[in-house]
């Protein structure tokens, strides 16, 4: 959550940081301020709500300055205001902080500097870092540099800061545990940033802090460090991400840009690891951990949100071809109930941008208990993609919008490579299945792309039902974990009340809600659970609810029962999730802005979830 960006060299600074910003509002958008230290002093200036609106705030402030720093906020301490807004000062006024991540003792803390004299503004716990900074800096009488080591070895808890010192105007100081930190490497010129994406048009040289390290400049000089004090020799390598990449491209919505870049984000997942000529499937990132994959008993699988669904189709495709028992946990749950883990097992993460907090967690628990830790996200050097043995990137690209939809598909994808790739090593899978599963992945990209094409009948379907107060979504076998996507994407942009279950649960419990005032999606398409889905739209529709089925294309009997049809084209029913999630992206998208919605940036909720 929350992002950061902070600047020092020889350009403007003001400019740059609210355009860094503005690429890193996904991280959050409840708040957002800028400090910048030039001949006049230090200056903060911050304002509640989006970036436009601290933008609007000092139009007409001196903003001269060559280094400066500026945050973008999702609350957790303090509710979002001006006075919770980042950046904070230390009571001196000498220091100013920017912060992602939470502090957990910060209360003791707190309380320590209070019976010292010291007052606070804010409810945050970074007002609390930065005075905590100070205090050791007057009472050692040592540079900020060292009081910053010292605080850290005292707070528990997850950050990214960057502080800045009025009486060093060309000083900035960077720390990072938990929470992402990249430092861009210009001529005689420094960037610091959340992810690289307010970086790269400026250089694409980046250092990628881990954890416990600190970033010292001073005087167009980087030196980095560890908390112990011992100087290390950062490994700068060259970002491959593209400007273009980042902008809308012409299109309303980020989130609308990324449902259409699938055909392309699946096909880049897939690019140089199956080729179609010969049937052939490697994914070089597994190595020789494919197999201890095949070898081992259980594989225990760790995301949250829209990646704990990509899971639980990976299950799904583990279980099926590989006949390996699978297990997927929900990160946050899994650190905290003292899991069984033994040596040997397989654990793999799912993570889009590689640092969700409960997601580490869980794998440095597991790898403690000796598992083999796998990784499958999407942001290269990553906190996942550097702490795993080894594991699969999904080249989805970057993902702007904060309701996750090519990056889900790419997860998919990846999840469908390896567990071809293990019961290919274990024997477990015909010859004539595996080519089959090989033709029909290379075929995906061109069957998206069709039902792209047929996004005007999504959005008349979609009218139809903008004032719904409640949704179920259905689906049965692989197509259970699309339906609670497609009822989390609902939710997530629409603030529609919308439910996902296994359409056979339907008449344990859901069904007593189900009256003409009830939409329900299907996923109905023709797969091994087709007369099973046709009874539960009949139970369904005898209850007079309204009823929207994604099916196959060419079907004739369900689009004769129910209300509205989407058709998917045909494929293997072990790949069908790649089609049938995209008609529930799109209808929760059409449905959001016919709403009103900002579906780029859903209230309450960040891209990237860095605090537990």
């Amino acid at each position: 959550m929350c992002g950061i960006v902070a600047y020092v060299g020889s350009r403007e600074a003001a400019p740059l940081i609210i355009k860094g910003l503005k690429r890193l509002e996904y991280r959050g958008y409840d708040s957002a301020g800028i400090a910048l230290l030039n001949g006049h002093g230090l200056k903060v200036y911050k304002k509640k709500g989006k970036v436009s609106a601290l933008e609007a705030e000092i139009k007409d402030k001196e903003l001269s300055a060559t280094i400066g720093i500026g945050h973008t906020r999702w609350a957790t301490h303090g509710e979002p205001n001006d006075v919770n807004a980042h950046p904070h000062y230390s009571n001196s006024g000498r220091f100013a902080i920017i912060h992602n991540g939470i502090i957990e003792n910060y209360a003791s803390i707190k309380q320590s500097l209070l019976n010292k004299g010291y007052t606070f503004q804010s409810q945050t716990d970074t007002e609390v870092l930065v005075n905590f900074v100070e205090d050791i800096q007057k009472n050692k009488d040592c540079s900020l540099e060292e009081a910053v080591r010292i605080a850290l070895h005292e707070v528990v808890g997850a950050y990214a800061i960057v502080i800045m010192d009025s009486e060093n105007p060309t000083q900035l100081i960077a720390a990072r545990k938990g929470s992402p930190l990249v430092i861009g490497v210009g001529e005689d010129e420094y960037f610091f940033a959340s992810d690289a994406t307010p970086i790269i048009e400026y250089t694409k040289e980046v250092i990628y802090l881990d954890d416990y390290e600190i970033a010292i400049v001073k005087d167009n000089e980087l030196i980095v460090k560890n908390l112990s004090n011992e100087e290390i020799d950062p490994y700068i390598q060259t970002v491959e991400l593209e400007l273009e990449a980042i902008e809308k491209g012409g299109y309303e919505h980020f989130m609308l840009k990324e449902i259409f870049e699938q055909p392309r984000s699946i096909a880049d997942s897939m690019r140089g690891r199956i080729n179609p000529e010969d049937a052939t499937l490697l994914l070089g990132g597994l190595g020789s951990y494919l197999d201890k994959i095949a070898k081992t008993k259980r594989i225990v699988i760790v995301a949250c949100g829209t990646s704990w669904h990509a899971g639980l189709v990976g299950e799904y495709l583990l279980e099926e071809l590989a006949r390996i028992n699978v297990e997927v946990e929900y990160a946050s749950e899994f650190r905290y109930r003292n899991p069984i883990i033994k040596e040997g097992d397989i654990v793999i993460a799912i993570s889009q941008s590689g640092e969700t907090a409960d997601t580490m967690a869980a794998l440095e628990l597991a790898k403690s208990k000796g598992a083999i830790i796998l990784g499958v996200c999407n942001v290269v050097g990553s906190s996942i993609a550097r702490i795993t043995h080894a594991g699969v990137y999904t080249h989805a690209g970057p993902e702007i919008g904060v309701a996750s939809t090519k990056a889900f598909t790419a997860q998919v994808t990846v999840l469908s490579l390896i567990a071809i790739a293990v019961a290919q090593k274990k024997g477990t899978i015909s010859n004539e299945l595996y080519r089959e599963l090989i033709f029909g992945l290379d075929a995906i990209p061109a069957k998206v792309e069709k039902i792209l094409k047929n996004v005007d009948k999504v959005k008349d379907i979609s009218k139809l039902f903008t004032f719904a107060s409640n949704f179920i979504f259905l689906g049965r076998g692989l197509n259970f974990p699309v339906a609670l996507e497609g009822a989390l994407k609902l939710k997530e942009i629409s603030y529609i009340h919308a439910e996902g279950y296994p359409a056979a649960e339907m008449k344990h419990g859901p069904i007593a809600l189900i009256d003409e005032d009830m939409p329900v999606v299907f996923i109905a398409i023709k797969d091994s659970s087709y007369e099973k889905i046709v009874s539960n739209i009949q139970e369904v529709k005898a209850r007079k609810g309204r009823v929207i089925a994604i099916v196959t294309e060419g079907d004739t009997q369900i689009p004769s029962m129910v209300d509205f049809t989407i058709e998917v084209p045909r494929t293997n029913e072990l790949l069908s999730p790649l089609l049938t999630s995209i008609p529930l992206q799109l209808i929760s998208y059409y449905i959001a802005v016919l709403r009103g919605r900002n579906v780029d940036q859903p209230r309450n909720l960040a891209k990237s979830v860095t605090v537990e």
